[in-house]
């Protein structure tokens, strides 16, 4: 699997990095937790705080359009993300998870 940056920029108010690049690779289209593992190797940071939002396919061509976004902590992700961008991307809340186990 290979990456090309397309773009990338701050965004100080949301307290997140967001970026577009291009990904190509062989076989099937990868999944989202194959790029947030790529991109938070490529990046250095938590996989837990890389939304991966797009990934555009065209029919037929090895390679993909992806947007994703790095926050910069976890409790600014699950204000500004939708619920469902968060299960799709697998991330738990913990709190919740606790109130189950208190009883």
């Amino acid at each position: 699997m290979e990456i090309e940056i397309l773009s990338e920029r701050e965004n100080p108010l949301l307290n997140r990095k967001e970026i577009k690049f291009l990904i190509r690779y062989e076989g099937p289209t990868p999944t989202i937790k194959d790029i947030k593992l790529k991109i938070a190797a490529m990046y250095n940071v938590d996989k837990n705080l890389v939304i991966v939002d797009k990934i555009d396919q065209e029919f037929g061509i090895m390679e993909s359009k992806c947007y994703v976004k790095i926050y910069s902590d976890e409790n600014t992700m699950k204000i500004v993300e939708k619920k469902s961008t968060l299960e799709k991307n697998k991330i738990e809340e913990e709190k919740e998870s606790e109130g189950e186990n208190n009883g």
